[in-house]
This record gives structure tokens, C-alpha cells and sequence, in this order.
């Protein structure tokens, strides 16, 4: 067989392939690589993975000229709200083409949006359930807001337009509010949303006492733009993080995973600002309201006091005069009880004074002498036994009237004595 150039090969490879896939078929894929030229030309490439594993079972060039892709790319990024980008799966109509220079490839000439939407859907939906199966879904939900959130972490893009109407409505709010939000900057589209939202987050965690809430917030921009805040570690992160987190993300037809885990989601950059003014704002009320209970409490309990008091005032003259009275009468019952008291003692004490009288006036020697009775007295002493006496001794007799001197002749001292003289 006569040798073949390379040329020769790849042209009838070509010709074999136009006659046998000369149809167009739709492919499921996954994009790779996806770059647009100065033409407006779109080369990407389609993979396949396997579903356990994630190694790539198929690969295969594709192109969409840029007549095509300049129709294709908006009605795809408006119907999914997914930007045409790589890690999204897609279901194209391809014609199968081989040119001999440039070799095998897909050329792209229509797309189904509704399948990567579907293929969005069950990505979210399959976040959510694992977020859900580790129970973490709800966590940043049950954390309580504090009562007047002012000290505001806020990640957003610096340059973004929605940071500033979120600083200016904060700032402009018609109560006088003081607020203190500071910017933790990242990047708010794109594929670096995940990586810079997440090191954000570690920044606020590392000063987390300094801050009573985070504010995660981008401005307007296509709905293709949010397929970064549909991921997992993103989420995980959120729902995990020991302070509420609410999300403005700028877009209202449509929910991301990461607004499904915040304690609170709000449409817009403004809509988070006047979310935590009217927070504030309620505080103020409640406080407001509790002031004016006081204020009506003291001034009913000073009235009814003062009234008590203008009674007791009233009162009192007669209240004293009564008092007076009570007062002069348990006096007066003193006083007779005293009297009652004095006179009964002076008379106890007085008969007991006469009957002591009447046993000094019995105990008068004088009396006695008056009566005929004498004192013996010797050495000045009255002698009361005879047995101090001896025969021959001189005494005094003293009598009722004078005084005598007399000479013992003999002394007799008991009739025990005179017993023992007889024996």
C-alpha cells in the first residue's frame, strides 16, 4: 500500500467523520477552559468526569464563533443567572468537525439553559442536604442579634457602589443613629469570591469580640454573577460563624446557598443598612416606651403619695388631738395607779413601822424597872448570871427611880445547883 501524508490522513478522517456524524447532537458536558479572543470567538473545552473518582473520562475541543456566541452568551447568563463560565455543566448542540491542521473539535451552535439550571438547582440542593445532614444548616440562624447591632464587619468590595450606599444610609439614617461598620474587602464576583469571602471571615474571627454582626454585601450586576456564593466551604463557614451574618447581595428573583444559611437575608447592600437601623430603631422605641412607663409610673406614685400625704396632713390635728387625749387619759390612770400604789405602801409600811414600835416600846428596860424590876450591875456591865457574882461582892442596883449599892451575901445559881449541893 502506497504511504499516505499526513495531509492525505487527517482529510480523509475529516471526510469519515462528516459522513458519519453528519448530524448535529446535543452533548452533555462539562466546560474547561474557557476563553473568549479579540474576535469574539469562544474556545473551550468539554470534559467529562467520572462521577466517583472525578477523573476525566473524555475531553474534547469546542468552538463557538462569535456571530453565534454573541447570541448564545446573554440568553444562557439570563436564563440561568450563571455566568459562561468554567465548572458549569452544559447541554450544547455540537456538529462534530475535523480539520486537518487544527484536528478534532465541537462546533457549538445551540445551547439549553434549563439544563444548567436544573444542574444548578440539584448542586444547591445537594449543599443544602449535606449542610443539613451535619447540622449546620440552621446554626447562624439560632444566634440572637444583639439588641443595638452598631460595630458592623462589613465584606464587600472597596470599590463597590453597594458599600457605599450601605455607609451612606447608615450614616444618613434619619434617627441620629451612630454606627461603626468597617470593610474587610474582597472579591464579590468572579471565581475568587469563595477564597476572599473565606479569608475575610478569618479576619473578622481573629478581632471577633470588636464586632456585633457581619454584613456580607455586593452591589447590582448580572444574576450570572452569583455562582460564587453557591458553595459549600462558603456556607459551611457562614452558618458556622459565632456571629449573625446577614446578606445583601444585590438580587431578588433569585437565593444563593449562602442566603439560605444567614440568620438574616435582605435584597440589597440599602435594605441590609435599613435592616439594622430599624433594629436599632426598635430598641430605641422599646426603650422609649419603658422611659414613658416610668415617667407615667413616678408620676402616678408621687400623685397618690402626695394625696396620701395631704390626707395624713388633714388627718393629723385630729389624729393628735385624739392621741393627746389617749395620752392624758393613760396619764391620768398612771397617776391614780401610783397614788392608789403609794398610799397602799405608806399604809403597809406604817402599820409595820407600829408594830416594830410596839416591840421597842416592850423591850424598854425603863418600863420593866417602872415595873418593879431592877438592874444588877457590876464593872458598869449588867450581870445576867449569878454565877459571875461571888459572896462578899459589892453591886450597883440600879432601880426605876436612883440607884443603890448592895453586897452579895450568897449566890444560888439554878436549882441543878442546889441539887448538886444537897448530894
Amino acid at each position: 500500500m502506497e504511504p499516505l501524508t499526513l495531509y492525505e490522513l487527517n482529510n480523509r478522517v475529516r471526510r469519515s467523520l462528516s459522513q458519519s456524524l453528519p448530524d448535529e447532537y446535543w452533548v452533555q458536558a462539562e466546560l474547561s477552559d474557557v476563553r473568549i479572543n479579540s474576535a469574539g470567538h469562544c474556545y473551550v473545552e468539554f470534559v467529562q468526569k467520572d462521577v466517583h473518582s472525578n477523573a476525566f473520562v473524555a475531553k474534547a475541543r469546542g468552538v463557538v464563533w462569535g456571530h453565534v456566541f454573541r447570541l448564545l452568551r446573554p440568553y444562557f447568563e439570563r436564563e440561568t443567572g450563571q455566568i459562561f463560565t468554567s465548572g458549569i455543566k452544559v447541554m450544547v448542540l455540537v456538529r462534530v468537525e475535523f480539520h486537518e491542521v487544527y484536528g478534532y473539535s465541537l462546533t457549538v451552535v445551540d445551547i439549553d439553559p434549563s439544563y444548567t439550571v436544573g444542574d444548578m438547582v440539584r448542586r444547591r440542593r445537594e449543599i443544602l442536604h449535606q449542610l443539613e445532614n451535619e447540622g449546620v444548616l440552621t446554626l447562624n440562624k439560632e444566634l440572637s442579634l444583639t439588641v443595638i447591632p452598631q460595630r458592623i464587619a462589613v465584606i464587600s468590595s472597596s470599590t463597590a457602589a453597594g458599600y457605599g450606599d450601605f455607609c451612606n444610609q447608615l450614616e444618613s439614617n434619619p434617627y441620629g443613629f451612630r454606627f461603626y461598620p468597617t470593610l474587610f474587602s474582597a472579591v464579590m464576583q468572579g471565581d475568587r469570591v469563595e477564597e476572599s469571602i473565606l479569608k475575610a471571615l478569618d479576619a473578622i474571627l481573629a478581632t471577633v469580640g470588636d464586632w456585633d454582626v457581619v454584613v456580607i454585601i455586593r452591589g447590582g450586576g448580572a444574576v450570572s454573577d452569583l455562582a460564587g456564593f453557591d458553595s459549600y466551604m462558603l456556607a459551611t463557614a457562614c452558618a458556622q460563624f459565632p456571629l449573625p451574618v446577614i446578606t445583601g447581595i444585590g438580587h431578588e428573583r433569585d437565593d444563593t446557598v449562602l442566603d439560605f444559611v444567614a440568620h438574616t437575608r435582605v435584597k440589597t447592600p440599602t435594605a441590609a443598612a435599613e435592616f439594622l437601623i430599624s433594629r436599632v430603631h426598635e430598641a430605641a422605641l422599646a426603650l422609649e416606651a419603658k422611659a414613658d412607663y416610668i415617667d407615667f409610673y413616678v408620676h402616678d406614685r408621687l400623685q397618690v403619695e402626695l394625696h396620701r400625704i395631704e390626707e395624713m396632713t388633714r388627718r393629723l390635728p385630729v389624729a393628735l388631738t385624739i392621741y393627746k387625749l389617749h395620752a392624758e387619759h393613760r396619764i391620768d390612770n398612771y397617776w391614780q395607779r401610783i397614788r392608789i400604789a403609794v398610799t397602799g405602801r405608806v399604809q403597809t409600811e406604817s402599820h409595820r413601822l407600829q408594830l416594830i414600835g410596839h416591840r421597842v416600846e416592850a423591850c424598854d428596860y425603863n418600863k420593866l424597872l417602872k415595873r418593879g424590876f431592877g438592874l444588877v450591875m457590876k464593872g458598869g456591865r449588867v450581870v445576867t448570871d449569878a454565877s459571875s457574882l461571888k459572896a462578899g461582892e459589892s453591886v450597883k442596883l440600879r432601880l426605876s427611880k436612883g440607884e443603890a449599892l448592895a453586897q452579895i451575901i450568897s449566890v444560888k445559881c439554878s436549882e441543878m445547883d442546889e441539887m448538886n449541893e444537897s448530894l
